[in-house]
């Protein structure tokens, strides 16, 4: 994929409202990073509504964080915010997530060539790429009017498409080793209290039934979804590798490897540093603060799937949030790593849970099968409702997350 000459485009004045699309890294049969759309997220789903307006400081939220500062602060040398521009900051950010992707291409292809037999290595190689393909795609996203903008929605949209066909392979394998221990757990000799589905003062003969019952149906259970999810893993190894091969692929790396050492910037933001970097890093502050403080309460209904989609959306946008932090301040935000890890738990959850219910919809299966998936099912929303509660404890900022 050759990039096209640049274009003399005149930058919109507000940041494009997200569009509409499918697809999240939600779910391992969507690409991560997808969206096509010059206003849509790189994921491909719709953001949330701006907030009114910036902080105080014309800089940050409207609400502040712990200390009282914003989330988000510029990085500037000797303090001057001048120096943030785009051919300083984001720039050789860019050529250095590049970089960071052609040398994990080069590991890839080194531990995956019939005379290694470093299958670790390969799979490490791969998250790296796929790691570095998330943070050009979401840069190219969050600062798209700085950049050529015909050029960036390309680039973009196949650094989706690779990222989504990588990440099938270890998310389904990941979900199997999930559910597995899960099941294991569930039909142990010790049902942990906060995992059992017992009513209060329900008799200890009633609970040494229900245990029997689930130690029947568990091991079936498992090899069912062992057969499910290995069939897909397969497939979706196949199709990792037959788009490794492609010369889509191909095209993708030559333009990544054009990006490591040319940054194609919009005509007219030379210099430029509030409207290249500052206020795109903001409104994508802004959207996370608002999907954050529209989440459900913490009383609503435990097994409302309806609800998973604003979880993820969040988890989205946070993850555009950090990117635009690494890009801004030149480092990650800490304060933001264990509430991203809940999101990713509460992802996974998410996952497995409705993997264990259409396992249980498979026809012709024993009761007992069925009734283990259900009480897998249960057990993984359980897993969704604690995951939801760990954000909350460790949510960094004053954004409210009880509002209905």
């Amino acid at each position: 994929m050759r990039r096209p000459d640049q274009q003399t485009t005149t930058r919109p004045t507000t940041d494009p409202a997200p569009g509409t699309g499918t697809g999240a890294d939600a779910t391992a049969d969507t690409p991560p990073d997808g969206g096509t759309g010059p206003g849509s997220l790189p994921d491909g789903t719709t953001g949330p509504g701006h907030p009114a307006g910036p902080g105080p400081s014309g800089l940050g939220p409207t609400r502040p964080g712990p200390s009282g500062t914003s989330p988000t602060a510029p990085r500037t040398a000797e303090g001057h915010p001048g120096d943030l521009t785009t051919e300083a900051v984001l720039a050789p950010y860019l050529r250095g997530q590049a970089a960071d992707f052609l040398r994990s291409l080069r590991l890839h292809h080194e531990h995956s060539s019939p005379a290694e037999s470093g299958g670790h290595d390969a799979a490490a190689a791969t998250r790296a790429l796929r790691r570095a393909a998330r943070r050009i795609s979401g840069s190219l996203h969050t600062f798209r009017a700085a950049l050529d903008p015909h050029w960036a929605d390309q680039l973009r949209a196949e650094l989706a498409w690779l990222s989504g066909v990588l990440a099938r392979e270890h998310a389904y394998a990941n979900r199997l080793t999930r559910l597995v221990e899960a099941l294991h757990q569930l039909s142990g000799p010790a049902l942990p209290a906060a995992r059992g589905a017992r009513a209060a003062g329900e008799s200890a003969a009633s609970d040494a039934q229900g245990r029997a019952a689930l130690g029947v149906g568990a091991a079936r259970a498992g090899a069912l979804l062992e057969r499910r999810l290995t069939l897909a893993r397969t497939r979706s190894h196949s199709a990792a590798l037959q788009a490794l091969g492609s010369s889509r692929f191909h095209a993708v790396a030559d333009a990544v490897a054009l990006l490591a050492s040319d940054v194609p910037l919009a005509p007219g933001t030379t210099g430029r540093t509030a409207e290249a970097l500052l206020e795109p890093a903001e409104r994508a502050e802004q959207r996370l603060l608002a999907a954050v403080a529209a989440l459900p309460p913490a009383d609503s209904e435990p097994y409302n799937e309806a609800q998973d989609a604003a979880w993820h959306q969040a988890r989205l946008l946070l993850r555009l949030h950090r990117y635009a932090h690494e890009v801004v301040l030149g480092a990650a935000a800490p304060a933001l790593s264990s509430c991203g890890h809940a999101l990713d738990l509460h992802r996974d959850a998410v996952e497995a849970a409705a993997a264990a219910a259409a396992a249980a919809r498979t026809p012709r299966i024993a009761p007992a099968t069925a009734y283990a998936l259900g009480v897998l099912h249960a057990d993984q929303r359980h897993e969704v409702e604690a995951a939801r509660a760990v954000f909350r404890e460790t949510w960094p900022y004053a954004t409210a997350l009880t509002a209905p």
